[in-house]
């Protein structure tokens, strides 16, 4: 179902700047992820926001940021189904996916109720690509209907920032040496 978010966005060249200096910095990745999250809520608004990275050999995505460290800490997994519509969109498809409101949420996540606790009844989720393939993914929770398609070209640019930082992570994991 189509959606159109509250209010027009603002221009992201500002944050956009601001995660690419922050790239520059020591002590990766938390400068980084930290600019990511300042800036999508500037550019386009969440009430939660995570990062995810894709370990198809441990068969999870795996928390390396989130907004809300209490409710999602860094460190937490979830497992990749591999025939779930988000799976098959965002990592295996290589696209964005949108839930527009409560019922979509509560339809992919099983934690939906935690979700809704915080404030949020639809998300995006954003895959992370690098040479053809799905690094992992940005995840950005809001209140109902606050995504709409309009969006999916901004934060694919901020994604793809992100995709040195998810390059750089996976080359550490034991599997990937």
């Amino acid at each position: 179902m189509p959606s159109h978010p509250p209010a027009a966005r603002p221009d992201p060249t500002p944050g956009l700047l601001a995660v690419a200096r922050a790239m520059t910095g020591a002590g990766q990745p938390a400068p980084t992820f930290a600019a990511l999250d300042a800036a999508l809520e500037r550019a386009i608004g969440h009430r939660l926001f995570t990062v995810l990275l894709v370990n198809l050999e441990a068969g999870e995505n795996q928390r390396y940021y989130s907004s809300n460290p209490e409710a999602y800490p860094v460190g937490g997994a979830k497992p990749i189904v591999r025939d779930s519509l988000t799976a098959r969109t965002v990592i295996f498809g290589g696209a964005c996916h949108i839930n527009y409101d409560y019922a979509d949420v509560a339809a992919v996540f099983g934690d939906h109720e935690l979700i809704r606790s915080l404030g949020c009844e639809s998300s995006i989720n954003v895959p992370i690509r690098w040479d053809g393939r799905t690094l992992g993914m940005l995840n950005l929770l809001h209140q109902a209907h606050w995504y709409s398609e309009a969006d999916i070209p901004t934060l694919s640019l901020f994604a793809a920032l992100a995709a040195p930082l998810a390059q750089d992570i996976i080359k550490s994991w034991p599997s990937s040496k």
